[in-house]
């Protein structure tokens, strides 16, 4: 989709908007920005139900798919960037080790990683979102879904996901990342890798964590350790690998001891 096209055509959820059925915000945007809605009490009501079908939609949607990684980075990076090369290089190893690949669908980073996967014979699947500057859902996914509401979004990057890899990328995919780390951390999700891939690109970020963040005691040394960085496609999938494999071990013992495995 060309950039003249994205100004004259929007998704919101299942519906295509163009030319003057447009508006200029957002359904996300209708529903946290409190400023002048004197209407906000009844029309939250309903839209309960609208933030309830796109949950249904993604659990009904996403429910079947093989065991998945969710793939972060920038759709600003051009397609023959470093961290592109990369995330297609990513794509490829992941689907060749049996995992689909999830994005949100969008270009740049997403792209590669889409593409890398269905080339190699993988499931690519894209979580779109609905945005003031429409992006639409890239030519290498197999299986799209768009949604109006980010945390609806989020919830499904996380739920149908072993693992998160983060490349280069700004404040959504920072974004990302920080929300996966909370999550381990806060043990709401556990056996769960956190990959960074683009060692030059956070190495900053890394040691102001380490050098600030874990110095002032607002962080503890093990935090440091939840994540892996690499420059390493090979190392990311193993580091991945194993843990599922870890994890799969425990579950089994458990089961075989007459527990309940989560």
């Amino acid at each position: 989709m060309t950039q003249s096209n994205n100004r004259s055509e929007r998704h919101r959820g299942p519906v295509t908007l163009r030319r003057d059925a447009l508006s200029s915000g957002t359904a996300d945007q209708a529903l946290l920005d409190s400023a002048g809605r004197p209407d906000w009490k009844v029309r939250d009501s309903w839209r309960t139900l609208r933030i309830l079908s796109e949950f249904v939609e993604g659990f009904d949607t996403l429910s079947e798919l093989p065991p998945a990684v969710s793939v972060f980075g920038s759709a600003r990076s051009a397609p023959d960037s470093p961290e592109c090369e990369l995330a297609q290089r990513l794509g490829a190893a992941l689907a060749r080790a049996g995992y689909a690949v999830i994005t949100g669908g969008g270009p740049g980073v997403m792209e590669a990683a889409n593409r890398g996967c269905t080339e190699a014979g993988g499931l690519s699947v894209g979580l779109g979102i609905e945005l003031p500057f429409e992006q639409g859902m890239n030519e290498w996914v197999d299986m799209g879904i768009d949604f109006r509401y980010f945390f609806v979004r989020k919830t499904m990057f996380v739920k149908y996901a072993q693992a998160f890899v983060v490349l280069p990328g700004g404040m959504g995919t920072m974004d990302e990342l920080f929300e996966a780390l909370t999550l381990v951390q806060t043990e709401k999700v556990t056996r769960f890798p956190v990959v960074m891939m683009g060692t030059a690109y956070w190495s900053g970020l890394l040691s102001w964590m380490r050098d600030t963040m874990l110095a002032n005691g607002k962080i503890n040394a093990v935090d440091l350790d939840l994540i892996v960085c690499t420059d390493d496609v090979d190392e990311a999938v193993e580091h991945i690998s194993h843990a599922d494999k870890t994890l799969a071990a425990e579950q089994q013992a458990i089961r075989s001891s007459g527990g309940i495995a989560d």
